[in-house]
């Protein structure tokens, strides 16, 4: 039996296959035979067939590992050459495809030139066609890109760029619906390209070039080109910008505002410090005045201090030379500075920092106006009132009364226009007003003081010309029946100075005041004539001489138009009656009207300056 592949075809099974082997093998069968079975025989053929099948399968291992490696080798050239054919697709296919794009991009670039040489042409039909074939290219974008582009060319020729912006804008919006499919898009974009390139270019060189140079004009500059920016801004809302359009514009302005707004209250306060000090120096160089230090704690302003409030001689006063130091042109200039800064700082200031930034705007002008100018000439008015006994004083501190009641009006103007509208929704309205009423009652302190004093020395001049012109004869005349005159010279100056005086204070004062001040200077007045006249004895024709006096004096009175003053002398008049009244109605005019009311130890005392006092023995009738 030849020992060959074929005897292993499928199905093969083993033991057929021995069975086979031993049948055909002489001598090998189980059931006898030709030959008898040989069980060596049988052994020997399958020993030789063992060593034929180990050859054949040596051979057939062989043959296999042969073609393993052909296979392998024959694969690994399919491999190259199928690596060969798709990088030769490829390289057809992005050559096609390249081919294919460059041809995309000449139509689409021939398309975007016909919409520029249509948009040249004023073509909006043509425009319109373009544009609808374009949407459905990736260079719809660059054709709104390229039409915004060339809308612009020769659109800014006047000085007024953002008149131009606005009259383009009103021009494209006008067109943009006649060829786009989405104008809102378009118009958006074309108002975005104008914000962050024309505007912000603007804004850059007005601002730049004064930022750094000129304070005043680089504030100026920003107020103005912020106004106008959002004043166009206000303007584009008219259009059609899409669903939010404040949001939108808002966040442009932004952009190209930011960076100067975040030092603008910085710049603010520091250009109003410098301008508001160098007002007041140009002022005092002017007047050639070096200011004095006020509120040192040295022992000359202790004396001041004290001499202000009381009528002590603690040393001699300044002389201003009638010089108030205070200026209206200061005044106007100061809170014309404030008022701009109040301005640029409710336009420019973040609404959330607006009433913190314009109450800081609010404490310096109290600090130049109120404290360094105001306050400071009523410290050196207060210095320069003369003691109440000096003769012939310069009491223009009246001066300072009218000028500073003139200034807090404007003052309290300007609070109530500029500041109020806006802090009066916030927290600073309390502080605002605190510091107001702080700053004034101060103030007025300072007044008062001065009036008081003013009114002392108005009274120690009366009391001078008393002293000076007063004679003692003149209320005992040596000729009873030569008085030739109507009132004593004393009288008559003292009227004419008390009249000038009331006009004085008329002309200082207002409201309230007048009344308040003259019913002080009036019964002072009154208090001074009441005592002057307890000094002397009167005959009969002086008792005469003094009652015409009181009637002048009274006549005086009336110039105050004020009751109590008038009644005050009503009075006076009516107790210089007892000087003259025959003895035995001193009892009925003592309980007349005017009278009746009064303490009788007053009433003595007058009826005590009559010289016939003692000889006709008046003292009983108030027994």
């Amino acid at each position: 039996m030849a020992t060959t592949a074929q005897l292993f075809e499928e199905p093969f099974d083993a033991d057929e296959y021995i069975e086979r082997l031993a049948w055909r093998t002489p001598g090998g069968g189980s059931k006898g035979g030709a030959e008898a079975f040989d069980p060596k025989k049988l052994l020997e053929e399958f020993v030789n067939h063992i060593e034929e099948l180990k050859q054949l399968d040596e051979r057939i291992q062989r043959k296999v590992e042969k073609l393993e490696q052909q296979c392998h080798r024959e694969a690994k050239e399919f491999a190259h050459k199928v690596q060969d054919l798709q990088r030769s697709n490829q390289v057809s296919g992005l050559y096609i495809l390249a081919k294919i794009a460059s041809k995309y991009h000449d139509l689409e670039r021939q398309l975007i030139q016909e919409f520029t040489a249509a948009q040249r042409r004023g073509e909006i039909g043509r425009m319109r066609e373009v544009a609808a074939v374009l949407l459905h290219f990736k260079g719809y974008a660059h054709c709104v890109d390229v039409y915004i582009k060339q809308c612009q060319e020769g659109a800014y020729m006047r000085n007024d760029v953002f008149e131009d912006i606005a009259i383009l804008c009103q021009r494209v919006n006008k067109q943009v619906g006649e060829v786009f499919c989405s104008p809102e898009t378009v118009m958006a974009k074309l108002i975005q390209s104008i914000f962050e390139n024309k505007i912000q270019a603007h804004v850059k060189e007005k601002l730049e070039e004064t930022r750094h140079s000129d304070v005043e004009q680089y504030l100026k500059n920003l107020y103005d080109l912020y106004s106008r920016t959002t004043a166009l801004a206000a303007k584009l809302t008219d259009f059609n910008l899409g669903s939010d359009k404040h949001t939108f514009l808002s966040k442009l302005i932004k952009n190209i505002f930011s960076c100067y707004l975040e030092s603008y209250i910085d710049m603010e306060r520091q250009y109003l410090q410098n301008r508001s000090g160098l007002i007041l120096q140009r002022y005092y160089d002017s007047k050639n005045h070096q200011k004095r230090a006020v509120g040192t704690g040295s022992i000359q302003e202790l004396k001041e201090r004290i001499r202000q409030r009381t009528n002590l001689p603690l040393g001699p006063s300044i002389d201003t030379h009638g010089e108030t130091f205070l200026s209206q042109e200061v005044v106007v200039n100061l809170l014309q500075e404030t008022r701009h800064a109040f301005e640029r700082c409710n336009k420019l200031s973040d609404p959330a920092d607006l009433p913190k930034n314009a109450f800081s705007i609010f404490l310096l002008l109290v600090e130049y106006l109120c404290v360094d100018h105001i306050d400071y000439a009523l410290e050196i008015g207060l210095s320069a009132i003369p003691s109440a006994d000096a003769k012939n004083a310069n009491l223009y501190f009246l001066d300072v009364v009218q000028q500073a009641n003139t200034i807090f009006h404007l003052f309290d103007k300007q609070f109530n226009d500029n500041l109020m509208p806006l802090i009066s929704s916030s927290p600073k309205l309390t502080e605002c007003l605190h510091k107001k009423k702080e700053v004034i009652e101060q103030m007025e302190v300072k007044l008062d003081t001065g009036i008081d004093r003013t009114l002392n020395c108005m009274v120690g001049q009366m009391k001078h010309i008393l002293v000076t012109e007063q004679k003692k004869t003149d209320f005992k005349p040596e000729d009873e029946n030569n008085v030739m005159i109507q009132y004593t010279t004393a009288c008559s100056k003292v009227c004419a100075y008390v009249s000038k005086q009331v006009e004085r204070v008329r002309r200082s004062m207002d409201g309230k005041n007048v009344d308040t001040v003259l019913t002080e200077l009036g019964v002072r007045f009154h208090r001074l004539i009441h005592e002057h006249l307890q000094q002397f004895s009167y005959s009969s024709m002086g008792g005469m001489l003094a009652i015409c006096d009181v009637a002048e004096y009274r006549r005086s009175a009336k110039d105050f138009r004020v009751p109590l003053v008038l009644q005050l002398f009503d009075t006076l008049h009516a107790l210089c009656n007892l000087l003259v009244v025959a003895p035995d109605n001193l009892k009925q005019v003592c309980s007349g009207e005017q009278l009746t009311n009064l303490d009788k130890n007053l009433l003595h005392a007058f009826v005590q300056l009559r010289v016939d006092y003692r000889s006709a023995r008046l003292g009983r009738h108030f027994s």
